[in-house]
C-alpha cells in the first residue's frame, strides 16, 4: 500500500475515488441492468473505497463502505452487503460522523437484511435509520435519507432529488 501511495499522487487517488463512486452511483441509479453492469457496480463501488482507503477521511471510508453494501443489496448478495454494512456503522459510530451518516449505516444494514430475508433485523434497523433521521437538521438532507429508508422494503431506490 505504501508503495502504491508513493507512486500516485494524492489528488490522482482523490479523484479516481471520486470518480469511481460516480460511476457507481450512475449504475445504482440504472433501472435495468445486465451482468456486466452489475459486475462493473461492484468493482467499482470497491475502487472507489480503496482509493479513499489511501487519501480519504472517516467519513469516506464510511460512505464507501455504505455504497459498496448498497450494492451488493442490489444484486441480492445479503453476506457482503451485510459485512460492508457493519463497517459503515463501525466507522460511523467510532468516529461520531453525526446522524446522517449514521441513519445511511442502519438504512444499509435494514436493507442488506431485506435482501436476506431477515424482516425483524430489516425492521429493527428501519426504526433505527428513522431515529437517526429526526436529528438531522438540514431538511432536504432529512428528506433524502427518509425516502431511502422509505425504499428497503420494496428494495428499490429513489432517485436522486426525489423528495
Amino acid at each position: 500500500m505504501t508503495k502504491l501511495k508513493d507512486t500516485i499522487d494524492n489528488e490522482v487517488h482523490k479523484k479516481l475515488a471520486a470518480d469511481l463512486f460516480n460511476v457507481t452511483w450512475d449504475l445504482i441509479e440504472k433501472t435495468e441492468r445486465n451482468e456486466m453492469e452489475d459486475e462493473t457496480m461492484i468493482n467499482a463501488a470497491h475502487a472507489s473505497r480503496f482509493h479513499w482507503g489511501i487519501v480519504g477521511t472517516p467519513l469516506h471510508f464510511a460512505r464507501g463502505e455504505w455504497q459498496i453494501s448498497r450494492v451488493y443489496s442490489l444484486v441480492g448478495r445479503a453476506e457482503p452487503a451485510l459485512y460492508h454494512a457493519k463497517k459503515s456503522l463501525e466507522l460511523c459510530l467510532d468516529n461520531d460522523l453525526g446522524d446522517f451518516d449514521l441513519g445511511f449505516a442502519y438504512e444499509a444494514l435494514a436493507r442488506a437484511y431485506a435482501a436476506e430475508g431477515d424482516i425483524t433485523q430489516r425492521d429493527e434497523n428501519i426504526a433505527l435509520a428513522k431515529q437517526a433521521s429526526d436529528q438531522v437538521e438540514n431538511e432536504s438532507d432529512r428528506a433524502w435519507l427518509l425516502n431511502n429508508i422509505l425504499t428497503v422494503a420494496s428494495l428499490t431506490i429513489p432517485k436522486w432529488g426525489n423528495d
